[in-house]
Protein backbone atom coordinates (compact mmCIF):
# COMPACT_ATOMS: atom_id res chain seq x y z
CA UNK A 1 0.00 0.00 0.00
CA UNK A 2 2.84 2.39 0.78
CA UNK A 3 4.99 1.24 -2.14
CA UNK A 4 3.22 3.44 -4.76
CA UNK A 5 3.49 6.41 -2.40
CA UNK A 6 7.25 5.94 -1.88
CA UNK A 7 7.76 5.34 -5.61
CA UNK A 8 6.02 8.63 -6.36
CA UNK A 9 8.18 10.46 -3.81
CA UNK A 10 11.36 8.90 -5.23
CA UNK A 11 10.36 9.79 -8.80
CA UNK A 12 9.52 13.37 -7.79
CA UNK A 13 12.85 13.68 -5.99
CA UNK A 14 14.79 12.42 -9.01
CA UNK A 15 12.90 14.75 -11.31
CA UNK A 16 13.64 17.79 -9.16
CA UNK A 17 17.29 16.74 -8.76
CA UNK A 18 17.76 16.44 -12.52
CA UNK A 19 16.15 19.86 -13.01
CA UNK A 20 18.69 21.53 -10.71
CA UNK A 21 21.52 19.90 -12.66
CA UNK A 22 20.62 21.77 -15.84
CA UNK A 23 22.68 24.97 -16.11
CA UNK A 24 20.73 28.19 -16.65
CA UNK A 25 20.00 29.03 -20.27
CA UNK A 26 22.23 31.68 -21.78
CA UNK A 27 25.11 30.90 -19.41
CA UNK A 28 28.28 32.68 -20.56
CA UNK A 29 30.88 29.92 -20.97
CA UNK A 30 33.68 32.14 -22.23
CA UNK A 31 36.94 31.69 -20.34
CA UNK A 32 38.25 34.88 -21.96
CA UNK A 33 36.61 38.14 -20.88
CA UNK A 34 36.89 41.44 -19.01
CA UNK A 35 36.54 41.78 -15.28
CA UNK A 36 33.38 43.32 -13.80
CA UNK A 37 34.68 46.92 -13.82
CA UNK A 38 36.78 46.49 -17.01
CA UNK A 39 40.06 47.08 -15.15
CA UNK A 40 41.56 43.87 -16.54
CA UNK A 41 41.02 41.22 -19.18
CA UNK A 42 41.29 37.60 -18.04
CA UNK A 43 41.79 34.49 -20.16
CA UNK A 44 42.36 31.07 -18.68
CA UNK A 45 42.70 27.48 -19.81
CA UNK A 46 43.51 24.10 -18.26
CA UNK A 47 47.06 22.86 -18.81
CA UNK A 48 45.87 19.31 -19.49
CA UNK A 49 42.82 18.17 -21.40
CA UNK A 50 40.51 16.46 -21.08
CA UNK A 51 39.94 17.31 -17.44
CA UNK A 52 39.35 14.20 -15.39
CA UNK A 53 36.82 14.26 -12.57
CA UNK A 54 38.42 13.99 -9.09
CA UNK A 55 41.95 14.70 -10.35
CA UNK A 56 43.93 17.72 -9.24
CA UNK A 57 45.12 19.78 -12.18
CA UNK A 58 46.52 23.21 -13.07
CA UNK A 59 45.34 26.12 -15.20
CA UNK A 60 47.08 29.11 -16.70
CA UNK A 61 45.60 32.57 -16.21
CA UNK A 62 46.55 35.37 -18.57
CA UNK A 63 45.99 38.86 -17.21
CA UNK A 64 46.05 41.95 -19.42
CA UNK A 65 44.94 45.57 -19.30
CA UNK A 66 41.93 46.53 -21.44
CA UNK A 67 44.39 47.82 -24.07
CA UNK A 68 46.24 44.47 -24.13
CA UNK A 69 49.38 45.03 -22.04
CA UNK A 70 50.48 42.19 -19.76
CA UNK A 71 49.79 42.78 -16.05
CA UNK A 72 52.65 41.76 -13.79
CA UNK A 73 52.87 41.67 -10.01
CA UNK A 74 49.19 40.84 -9.50
CA UNK A 75 47.75 38.94 -6.58
CA UNK A 76 44.84 36.74 -7.67
CA UNK A 77 42.43 35.18 -5.17
CA UNK A 78 40.49 32.13 -6.32
CA UNK A 79 37.07 30.91 -5.26
CA UNK A 80 34.10 29.21 -6.79
CA UNK A 81 32.14 26.01 -6.77
CA UNK A 82 28.84 24.61 -7.94
CA UNK A 83 26.08 27.21 -7.52
CA UNK A 84 23.29 24.67 -8.02
CA UNK A 85 24.69 22.40 -5.32
CA UNK A 86 25.68 25.13 -2.87
CA UNK A 87 29.26 23.95 -2.38
CA UNK A 88 32.71 25.22 -3.25
CA UNK A 89 35.71 23.44 -4.67
CA UNK A 90 36.77 20.27 -2.84
CA UNK A 91 40.31 21.74 -2.79
CA UNK A 92 41.72 25.21 -2.16
CA UNK A 93 43.01 26.26 -5.58
CA UNK A 94 45.47 29.12 -5.58
CA UNK A 95 47.81 31.04 -7.84
CA UNK A 96 51.26 29.75 -6.97
CA UNK A 97 53.55 31.43 -9.48
CA UNK A 98 53.86 34.32 -11.86
CA UNK A 99 55.07 32.87 -15.18
CA UNK A 100 55.89 36.18 -16.88
CA UNK A 101 54.22 38.18 -19.64
CA UNK A 102 50.99 38.48 -17.62
CA UNK A 103 50.65 34.71 -17.11
CA UNK A 104 49.99 33.06 -13.74
CA UNK A 105 49.89 29.42 -12.66
CA UNK A 106 46.72 28.29 -10.87
CA UNK A 107 47.23 25.00 -9.04
CA UNK A 108 45.01 22.76 -6.96
CA UNK A 109 41.94 22.81 -9.20
CA UNK A 110 39.66 19.80 -8.82
CA UNK A 111 36.15 19.17 -10.06
CA UNK A 112 34.51 16.48 -7.93
CA UNK A 113 31.59 15.86 -10.27
CA UNK A 114 30.26 16.79 -13.68
CA UNK A 115 28.08 19.86 -14.03
CA UNK A 116 28.17 23.65 -13.92
CA UNK A 117 31.10 25.16 -12.03
CA UNK A 118 31.97 28.78 -11.36
CA UNK A 119 35.57 29.99 -11.09
CA UNK A 120 35.71 33.35 -9.29
CA UNK A 121 38.89 35.41 -9.53
CA UNK A 122 39.63 38.57 -7.58
CA UNK A 123 42.53 40.49 -9.10
CA UNK A 124 44.60 42.90 -7.01
CA UNK A 125 47.05 44.86 -9.21
CA UNK A 126 48.20 48.36 -10.15
CA UNK A 127 44.83 49.43 -11.62
CA UNK A 128 43.00 48.37 -8.46
CA UNK A 129 40.91 45.40 -7.38
CA UNK A 130 38.38 43.83 -9.74
CA UNK A 131 36.56 40.52 -10.08
CA UNK A 132 35.39 38.11 -12.73
CA UNK A 133 33.29 34.96 -12.53
CA UNK A 134 33.90 32.39 -15.25
CA UNK A 135 31.57 29.49 -15.91
CA UNK A 136 32.41 26.05 -17.19
CA UNK A 137 30.47 22.86 -17.70
CA UNK A 138 32.37 19.71 -16.80
CA UNK A 139 31.08 16.58 -18.50
CA UNK A 140 32.07 13.11 -17.31
CA UNK A 141 35.62 12.58 -18.60
CA UNK A 142 35.48 15.68 -20.81
CA UNK A 143 37.18 19.05 -21.00
CA UNK A 144 35.27 22.21 -20.02
CA UNK A 145 32.75 23.56 -22.46
CA UNK A 146 34.12 26.65 -24.10
CA UNK A 147 32.27 29.19 -26.19
CA UNK A 148 33.31 32.18 -28.15
CA UNK A 149 33.81 35.34 -26.13
CA UNK A 150 30.57 36.91 -24.96
CA UNK A 151 30.00 39.99 -22.84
Amino acid sequence: MLRPFFSLIAFTGLLSLSACMTPPSGLNLSLDRPTAEDKYHVAMHPLAEPIAINKIHAWEIQLRTPSGEAVSGAKIDVGGGMPQHGHGFPTQPRVTKELGNGRYLLEGMKFSMPGWWEIRLTVHAASGTDEVTLNTIIAPGAAPAMASAQR
